[in-house]
């Protein structure tokens, strides 16, 4: 069981995106973690500590040209995770213009490790950092206002943790 797809529901990649993968695999080298297709959406796998460079050569490559960041976000796989897997995924959708593709780029993560912000590459970052930041608690480095924006002040834990309580008994409610 868990968060991975069937290995029949994976897809082979298209030529498009082979190309695409290559090209990326060739660029970051070892901090290239792999590729996958499913429902015909392509997903890179990065090293975390890259993903700056991963996605700086995604938008400004004159052939990938992934020029939007159209979302950030995360997820926890606490209840299923394997052996040695990190916790989480930070998981940015890259979209381009110019060619009218999309593209998600993975970034396994530790739980209490940080990871670099996107906010110098693109603005939209600041915001969708900071959701990732205060409902889930992934850190990122560099952040230029890094602090809660959906839930209250001196509210206490992150709520899409699969590991946060559900009974409105059990919340931590805030800080007094």
């Amino acid at each position: 069981m868990g968060l991975t797809p069937e290995p029949g529901d994976l897809e082979p990649l298209s030529p498009e995106q082979a190309k695409i993968a290559e090209k990326v695999k060739s660029r970051l080298g070892d901090a290239y973690r792999g590729e996958r297709v499913f429902r015909g959406q392509l997903s890179l796998y990065i090293s975390p500590q890259s993903n700056l460079d991963a996605l700086r050569f995604l938008k400004t490559d004159p052939e990938l040209l992934f020029e939007m960041l159209t979302d950030v976000t995360s997820v926890d796989k606490l209840p299923y995770l394997e052996p040695g897997e990190p916790r989480f995924e930070v998981v940015y959708n890259l979209y381009s213009l110019t060619f009218n593709r999309r593209l998600l780029v993975k970034a396994p993560l530790p739980d209490g490790t940080p990871i670099a912000s996107a906010t110098a590459l693109w603005g939209t970052a600041n915001f969708l950092e900071r959701e990732v930041y205060d409902l889930m608690g992934i850190v990122f480095t560099g952040h230029p206002n890094l602090e809660r924006i959906v839930t209250a002040d001196g509210w206490l834990g992150h709520p899409l943790r699969k590991d946060f309580p559900t009974q409105s008994d059990q919340f931590p409610n805030v800080e007094t």
